[in-house]
Protein backbone atom coordinates (compact mmCIF):
# COMPACT_ATOMS: atom_id res chain seq x y z
CA UNK A 1 0.00 0.00 0.00
CA UNK A 2 1.05 3.57 -0.53
CA UNK A 3 -1.54 6.24 -1.17
CA UNK A 4 0.45 9.18 -0.03
CA UNK A 5 0.27 12.10 -2.37
CA UNK A 6 -3.50 12.23 -2.12
CA UNK A 7 -3.60 14.28 1.02
CA UNK A 8 -0.91 16.82 1.87
CA UNK A 9 -1.27 18.19 5.36
CA UNK A 10 1.71 20.50 5.27
CA UNK A 11 4.34 21.69 2.80
CA UNK A 12 7.81 23.12 3.21
CA UNK A 13 8.14 26.74 2.17
CA UNK A 14 11.93 26.59 2.06
CA UNK A 15 14.62 23.97 2.55
CA UNK A 16 17.28 24.77 5.12
CA UNK A 17 20.85 25.24 4.00
CA UNK A 18 21.98 23.11 6.91
CA UNK A 19 20.05 20.13 5.55
CA UNK A 20 22.40 20.03 2.57
CA UNK A 21 25.48 19.69 4.70
CA UNK A 22 25.35 15.98 5.44
CA UNK A 23 28.87 14.64 5.54
CA UNK A 24 29.68 11.44 3.60
CA UNK A 25 30.02 8.47 5.90
CA UNK A 26 28.95 10.35 9.03
CA UNK A 27 27.28 8.08 11.57
CA UNK A 28 23.95 9.38 12.86
CA UNK A 29 22.86 8.49 16.36
CA UNK A 30 23.40 4.78 16.89
CA UNK A 31 26.46 3.12 15.37
CA UNK A 32 26.36 2.02 11.75
CA UNK A 33 24.81 -1.43 11.56
CA UNK A 34 25.49 -2.97 8.17
CA UNK A 35 23.94 -2.54 4.76
CA UNK A 36 21.74 -4.13 2.10
CA UNK A 37 22.69 -3.94 -1.58
CA UNK A 38 21.06 -5.64 -4.57
CA UNK A 39 21.98 -5.34 -8.24
CA UNK A 40 18.97 -7.52 -9.26
CA UNK A 41 20.74 -10.32 -11.11
CA UNK A 42 17.94 -12.89 -11.11
CA UNK A 43 16.43 -15.20 -13.71
CA UNK A 44 12.72 -14.61 -13.13
CA UNK A 45 10.10 -13.93 -10.46
CA UNK A 46 10.36 -17.65 -9.59
CA UNK A 47 14.14 -17.58 -9.03
CA UNK A 48 14.84 -19.21 -5.66
CA UNK A 49 17.55 -16.65 -4.97
CA UNK A 50 14.91 -13.95 -4.54
CA UNK A 51 13.51 -15.60 -1.41
CA UNK A 52 17.02 -16.43 -0.17
CA UNK A 53 17.85 -12.75 -0.47
CA UNK A 54 14.74 -11.69 1.44
CA UNK A 55 12.52 -10.64 -1.48
CA UNK A 56 8.83 -11.47 -1.86
CA UNK A 57 6.86 -10.99 -5.08
CA UNK A 58 3.24 -10.07 -4.45
CA UNK A 59 0.34 -12.06 -5.86
CA UNK A 60 -3.42 -12.14 -5.35
CA UNK A 61 -5.67 -9.11 -4.93
CA UNK A 62 -6.20 -6.19 -2.57
CA UNK A 63 -5.23 -2.55 -2.26
CA UNK A 64 -3.86 -0.18 -3.16
CA UNK A 65 -5.09 0.42 -6.67
CA UNK A 66 -8.06 -0.77 -8.66
CA UNK A 67 -10.53 -3.03 -6.83
CA UNK A 68 -10.63 -6.37 -8.65
CA UNK A 69 -7.20 -5.96 -10.24
CA UNK A 70 -4.59 -8.71 -9.81
CA UNK A 71 -1.07 -8.41 -8.45
CA UNK A 72 0.86 -10.34 -11.10
CA UNK A 73 4.13 -12.11 -10.16
CA UNK A 74 4.86 -12.66 -13.87
CA UNK A 75 5.02 -8.87 -14.26
CA UNK A 76 8.30 -8.95 -12.31
CA UNK A 77 11.17 -9.71 -14.73
CA UNK A 78 14.91 -9.05 -14.96
CA UNK A 79 15.81 -7.91 -18.48
CA UNK A 80 19.13 -6.39 -19.57
CA UNK A 81 19.28 -2.62 -19.92
CA UNK A 82 22.45 -0.73 -20.75
CA UNK A 83 24.45 -3.93 -20.53
CA UNK A 84 23.30 -4.85 -17.02
CA UNK A 85 20.31 -6.66 -15.57
CA UNK A 86 17.58 -4.60 -13.94
CA UNK A 87 14.42 -5.24 -11.96
CA UNK A 88 11.40 -4.52 -14.15
CA UNK A 89 7.80 -4.03 -13.00
CA UNK A 90 5.28 -4.29 -15.84
CA UNK A 91 1.67 -3.31 -15.12
CA UNK A 92 -1.12 -3.55 -17.70
CA UNK A 93 -4.74 -2.55 -18.16
CA UNK A 94 -7.46 -2.86 -20.77
CA UNK A 95 -9.64 -0.44 -18.85
CA UNK A 96 -11.44 -3.10 -16.80
CA UNK A 97 -10.61 -4.34 -13.29
CA UNK A 98 -10.35 -7.97 -14.41
CA UNK A 99 -8.10 -6.92 -17.28
CA UNK A 100 -5.74 -5.00 -15.00
CA UNK A 101 -2.51 -6.31 -13.47
CA UNK A 102 -0.31 -4.49 -10.94
CA UNK A 103 3.17 -5.39 -9.66
CA UNK A 104 5.03 -5.28 -6.35
CA UNK A 105 8.25 -6.68 -4.92
CA UNK A 106 9.29 -6.18 -1.29
CA UNK A 107 11.66 -6.99 1.53
CA UNK A 108 8.86 -7.92 3.97
CA UNK A 109 11.05 -8.38 7.04
CA UNK A 110 10.79 -5.11 8.91
CA UNK A 111 14.48 -4.24 9.25
CA UNK A 112 14.40 -0.72 7.82
CA UNK A 113 14.31 2.42 9.90
CA UNK A 114 17.04 5.04 10.38
CA UNK A 115 19.90 5.44 7.94
CA UNK A 116 20.37 6.09 4.22
CA UNK A 117 18.22 4.79 1.36
CA UNK A 118 19.19 4.98 -2.31
CA UNK A 119 18.06 3.47 -5.60
CA UNK A 120 18.53 4.09 -9.31
CA UNK A 121 15.06 3.99 -10.88
CA UNK A 122 13.77 4.42 -14.41
CA UNK A 123 10.39 6.14 -14.41
CA UNK A 124 8.18 6.15 -17.53
CA UNK A 125 5.99 8.95 -18.84
CA UNK A 126 4.27 6.74 -21.43
CA UNK A 127 3.38 3.06 -21.80
CA UNK A 128 5.73 0.78 -23.71
CA UNK A 129 2.68 -0.38 -25.70
CA UNK A 130 -0.95 0.71 -26.04
CA UNK A 131 -2.57 4.13 -25.58
CA UNK A 132 -1.30 6.60 -22.98
CA UNK A 133 -3.27 8.42 -20.30
CA UNK A 134 -3.79 5.95 -17.45
CA UNK A 135 -3.31 7.18 -13.90
CA UNK A 136 -0.36 4.95 -13.00
CA UNK A 137 1.71 5.24 -9.80
CA UNK A 138 5.40 4.23 -9.90
CA UNK A 139 6.88 3.92 -6.40
CA UNK A 140 9.73 3.29 -3.95
CA UNK A 141 8.81 3.31 -0.23
CA UNK A 142 9.01 1.81 3.27
CA UNK A 143 5.94 0.89 5.32
CA UNK A 144 4.71 -0.75 8.53
CA UNK A 145 1.37 -2.49 9.11
CA UNK A 146 -1.64 -0.41 10.13
CA UNK A 147 -2.85 -2.31 13.20
CA UNK A 148 -6.11 -0.37 13.44
CA UNK A 149 -7.62 2.94 12.33
CA UNK A 150 -5.40 5.93 13.21
CA UNK A 151 -2.67 3.64 14.55
CA UNK A 152 -0.38 6.05 16.49
CA UNK A 153 2.84 4.20 15.55
CA UNK A 154 2.01 3.63 11.89
CA UNK A 155 5.08 4.50 9.79
CA UNK A 156 5.48 5.03 6.04
CA UNK A 157 8.02 6.94 3.95
CA UNK A 158 7.31 7.42 0.25
CA UNK A 159 10.65 8.28 -1.36
CA UNK A 160 8.96 8.63 -4.75
CA UNK A 161 5.41 8.22 -5.98
CA UNK A 162 5.53 9.27 -9.63
CA UNK A 163 2.24 9.97 -11.40
CA UNK A 164 3.14 10.70 -15.05
CA UNK A 165 -0.53 11.18 -15.97
CA UNK A 166 -1.65 12.71 -12.70
CA UNK A 167 -4.24 11.54 -10.21
CA UNK A 168 -5.61 12.45 -6.76
CA UNK A 169 -6.82 15.74 -8.23
CA UNK A 170 -3.40 16.56 -9.69
CA UNK A 171 -2.54 16.98 -13.34
CA UNK A 172 0.55 15.07 -14.34
CA UNK A 173 3.38 14.69 -14.36
CA UNK A 174 3.97 14.99 -10.61
CA UNK A 175 6.29 13.21 -8.16
CA UNK A 176 5.49 13.02 -4.43
CA UNK A 177 7.57 12.50 -1.29
CA UNK A 178 5.37 11.81 1.73
CA UNK A 179 6.03 11.03 5.40
CA UNK A 180 3.11 9.55 7.31
CA UNK A 181 1.71 9.94 10.80
CA UNK A 182 -1.36 7.71 10.42
CA UNK A 183 -4.54 7.09 8.41
CA UNK A 184 -7.96 5.43 8.36
CA UNK A 185 -8.87 3.52 5.18
CA UNK A 186 -12.68 3.76 5.35
CA UNK A 187 -13.90 6.42 5.48
CA UNK A 188 -10.63 7.79 4.18
CA UNK A 189 -8.71 10.02 6.60
CA UNK A 190 -4.98 10.74 6.41
CA UNK A 191 -2.36 12.59 8.43
CA UNK A 192 0.92 13.16 6.61
CA UNK A 193 3.38 15.73 5.27
CA UNK A 194 4.04 15.78 1.56
CA UNK A 195 6.04 17.66 -1.06
CA UNK A 196 6.07 17.32 -4.82
CA UNK A 197 7.80 18.23 -8.06
CA UNK A 198 5.37 19.12 -10.83
CA UNK A 199 7.57 18.13 -13.71
CA UNK A 200 8.56 15.06 -15.67
CA UNK A 201 11.19 12.75 -14.20
CA UNK A 202 10.99 10.33 -17.13
CA UNK A 203 14.14 8.23 -17.49
CA UNK A 204 16.82 7.07 -15.07
CA UNK A 205 16.88 8.94 -11.75
CA UNK A 206 18.69 8.57 -8.44
CA UNK A 207 16.18 8.50 -5.58
CA UNK A 208 17.19 8.59 -1.95
CA UNK A 209 16.51 9.66 1.59
CA UNK A 210 18.19 9.96 4.96
CA UNK A 211 16.31 9.24 8.18
CA UNK A 212 18.06 10.56 11.26
CA UNK A 213 17.73 12.93 14.20
CA UNK A 214 14.02 13.57 13.70
CA UNK A 215 14.42 14.56 10.03
CA UNK A 216 13.50 12.67 6.86
CA UNK A 217 15.35 14.31 3.95
CA UNK A 218 14.44 13.29 0.41
CA UNK A 219 16.68 13.59 -2.65
CA UNK A 220 16.16 13.33 -6.42
CA UNK A 221 19.30 13.22 -8.58
CA UNK A 222 21.35 14.34 -5.57
CA UNK A 223 19.26 17.46 -4.91
CA UNK A 224 17.34 17.94 -1.66
CA UNK A 225 13.63 18.18 -2.51
CA UNK A 226 11.93 17.76 0.89
CA UNK A 227 12.75 17.84 4.61
CA UNK A 228 10.08 16.51 6.97
CA UNK A 229 10.58 16.69 10.73
CA UNK A 230 8.77 16.72 14.05
CA UNK A 231 8.34 20.50 14.28
CA UNK A 232 4.97 20.73 12.52
CA UNK A 233 1.48 19.84 13.72
CA UNK A 234 2.15 16.13 13.08
CA UNK A 235 4.99 13.83 14.07
CA UNK A 236 5.71 12.20 10.69
CA UNK A 237 9.07 10.74 11.71
CA UNK A 238 8.80 6.93 11.60
CA UNK A 239 8.15 5.23 14.92
CA UNK A 240 8.99 1.62 14.10
CA UNK A 241 10.85 -0.63 11.67
CA UNK A 242 9.37 -0.96 8.19
CA UNK A 243 9.52 -3.16 5.09
CA UNK A 244 11.17 -1.97 1.85
CA UNK A 245 9.04 -1.93 -1.32
CA UNK A 246 8.75 -1.13 -5.03
CA UNK A 247 5.38 -1.25 -6.74
CA UNK A 248 3.47 0.04 -9.76
CA UNK A 249 -0.30 0.32 -9.65
CA UNK A 250 -3.28 2.11 -11.17
CA UNK A 251 -5.04 4.80 -9.14
CA UNK A 252 -8.18 4.37 -11.26
CA UNK A 253 -9.20 3.44 -14.81
CA UNK A 254 -11.22 6.53 -15.69
CA UNK A 255 -8.71 7.85 -18.23
CA UNK A 256 -8.15 4.65 -20.20
CA UNK A 257 -8.35 5.21 -23.97
CA UNK A 258 -9.01 1.71 -25.35
CA UNK A 259 -6.90 -1.33 -26.11
CA UNK A 260 -4.36 -2.70 -23.64
CA UNK A 261 -1.61 -0.52 -22.21
CA UNK A 262 1.60 -1.72 -20.51
CA UNK A 263 3.65 0.55 -18.27
CA UNK A 264 7.20 -0.16 -17.05
CA UNK A 265 9.16 0.86 -13.97
CA UNK A 266 12.77 -0.35 -13.77
CA UNK A 267 15.28 -0.46 -10.89
CA UNK A 268 19.00 -0.77 -11.54
CA UNK A 269 20.07 -1.24 -7.90
CA UNK A 270 18.99 -0.51 -4.33
CA UNK A 271 21.12 0.30 -1.28
CA UNK A 272 20.35 0.82 2.42
CA UNK A 273 22.91 1.71 5.11
CA UNK A 274 21.43 1.16 8.55
CA UNK A 275 21.96 3.95 11.11
CA UNK A 276 24.40 5.75 8.80
CA UNK A 277 23.83 9.11 7.10
CA UNK A 278 25.44 9.48 3.67
CA UNK A 279 25.16 12.02 0.91
CA UNK A 280 23.41 10.73 -2.23
CA UNK A 281 26.79 10.79 -3.97
CA UNK A 282 28.42 8.68 -1.24
CA UNK A 283 25.57 6.15 -1.30
CA UNK A 284 25.83 5.83 -5.09
CA UNK A 285 29.58 5.45 -4.71
CA UNK A 286 29.13 2.51 -2.35
CA UNK A 287 26.75 0.86 -4.82
CA UNK A 288 29.32 1.41 -7.58
CA UNK A 289 32.01 -0.18 -5.39
CA UNK A 290 29.93 -3.33 -4.95
CA UNK A 291 29.36 -3.55 -8.70
CA UNK A 292 32.98 -2.90 -9.67
CA UNK A 293 33.98 -5.71 -7.28
CA UNK A 294 31.53 -8.11 -8.93
CA UNK A 295 29.22 -8.20 -5.90
CA UNK A 296 25.61 -8.63 -7.04
CA UNK A 297 24.02 -8.89 -3.60
CA UNK A 298 25.14 -8.14 -0.05
CA UNK A 299 23.26 -8.15 3.25
CA UNK A 300 24.98 -7.74 6.58
CA UNK A 301 22.27 -5.79 8.38
CA UNK A 302 22.89 -6.39 12.07
CA UNK A 303 20.48 -6.85 14.91
CA UNK A 304 21.20 -3.43 16.41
Amino acid sequence: MSTSGKFRVAAIAALSVAALAVAPGAVAGAAACGALFDDFHYGSHADGLLAQHGWQVRSGAGGPGVAGARWAPEGITFPTSGGDKVLQLASTTDGTPTGTTQTEIMQPDRRFFEGTYAARIRFSDAPVSGPDGDRINQTFFTISPLRYDNDPIYSELDFSEYLPNGGWGEAGPVNFQTSWHTYTPDPWYAENESDSQRRSIDGWRSVGATVSGGHVRYYIDGALVADHDRSGPLDVYPRQNMSLNFNQWFIDLTQHNGGTSTYLEQVDWVYYAKNEVLTPQAAAGRAASYRSSGVRFADDLGGC
